[in-house]
């Protein structure tokens, strides 16, 4: 009869099951699975695009705080040219404690002009960044999808659209919209999104070419998908991935083409809102004459607002691009080994019929490995174990 005597490790005990709040979470993740993904991968950008994220990050943060907290952070309103007590704010006066920027030409504050600016600012910004996303990218996704004639058309008409200037196209929208009611804001906004459609429009054209010819999509075809279930369900999900990093990058050059305009007059009236170009082209006389000050800040304004935008957009690029990301190398650590190795014992007893003798042995868990063999010389052979007389 043989007998093996093995001393195993104890089974782990196993996990407790998971709560309520944890299955709660964990469904919560799935549902927001893209952003946590987005996130997970800003957290991990390593470099030079890290900074330019965060740099960009927190410029854009300050615009925005200033745009939608104006009336509380701006002293006075944008045309406010005298104190509460009905005291006239000195002409073209010099930065002091009632007015910490100075005053312009009109005797209005500067600081109240910047702040009420950036509400301007992001006001025309959203406005044309949304009608842009929602103009271009439809018409790209119907156009790369389609195909046919209405690409052919379609293709032509952006391509026109993106040769002019987009100063000089944007002055000749603002010329068309003249007009229509929400005032000088809409009028802009629209202006601008003329000039930034045919850009979403090209970069969805293209995704949307390569995407339609995916197996995904001519198995929802088979299946009998129709073409509008398919453009929603299948390919737009996977053709927008690029439209953010373009939106931020659209933003700062939205920011500079209304200066731009307001700079040569077509923008927003003076009367309607505050708008930092229209006060730099107020403010060139005053350079000459050493005021520095009434074109100082809104210049300021303007680039740290579209270097925010620029930073963040390039700072996105780099960590949402799986061909120009750095992630963080993980350092492989080996731990050291506590446990030796173990074996396991094998005893067998046998009881001869006629001799009455016993045998014992004792085999290795692993088999030791083969013995080096040596030039020219065999390897020895195992002694055989003589059996042991009953007793010694």
């Amino acid at each position: 009869m043989a007998t093996t005597e093995i001393n195993p490790t104890p089974n782990p005990a196993p996990e407790p099951a998971a709560t309520a709040a944890e299955a709660a979470a964990k469904t919560k993740g799935h549902r927001f699975g893209g952003l946590h993904k987005i996130r997970a991968q800003i957290r991990e950008t390593e470099g030079v695009a890290k900074y330019m994220l965060w740099t960009g990050l927190v410029l854009s943060g300050i615009f925005v705080i200033a745009a939608v907290f104006a009336p509380w952070i701006a002293p006075y309103d944008f045309d406010t040219y005298k104190t509460d007590s009905g005291e006239r704010f000195p002409k073209q006066g010099a930065p002091s404690g009632t007015n910490w920027f100075g005053t312009t030409v009109q005797s209005l504050d500067v600081l109240s002009r910047v702040v009420w600016g950036a509400r301007t600012a992001l006001e025309v910004i959203l406005l044309s960044v949304v009608f842009s996303l929602i103009v271009g990218v439809l018409l790209g996704l119907v156009s790369g999808f389609v195909g046919g004639w209405l690409d052919r058309v379609l293709v032509l008409i952006m391509d026109t659209l993106f040769a002019f200037p987009y100063l000089l196209l944007a002055i000749v929208a603002a010329f068309m919209f003249q007009g229509l009611p929400g005032g000088g804001v809409l009028t802009t906004a629209l202006a601008i999104t003329v000039v930034y459609i045919p850009q979403y429009f090209r970069v969805v054209r293209a995704s949307t070419l390569s995407a339609r010819e995916a197996v995904y999509v001519e198995a929802a075809r088979a299946m009998g998908a129709k073409p509008t279930t398919i453009m929603r369900r299948y390919v737009f999900s996977n053709v927008v991935q690029s439209v953010p990093v373009i939106t931020t990058v659209n933003a700062a050059d939205a920011l500079g083409t209304l200066a731009g305009l307001g700079f040569l007059g077509f923008g927003i009236q003076p009367t309607e809102a505050a708008e930092w170009g229209y006060d730099v082209s107020r403010s060139l006389d005053d350079i000459n004459a050493g005021m520095w000050w009434t074109a100082t800040f809104p210049c300021v304004a303007i680039v740290l607002a579209i270097l925010g935008f620029t930073l963040l957009g390039e700072g996105l690029n780099e960590a949402l691009n799986p061909s120009m990301r750095r992630r963080k190398i993980a350092k492989a650590v080996i731990p050291p080994i506590t446990n030796p190795r173990k074996t396991v014992t094998l005893t067998a007893t046998a009881t001869a019929t006629a001799e009455g003798t016993a045998s014992t042995a004792t085999v290795p868990a692993q088999a030791d490995p083969p013995a080096a063999e040596s030039d020219g010389d065999p390897a020895p052979e195992p002694t055989p174990t003589e059996p042991q007389e009953e007793g010694k």
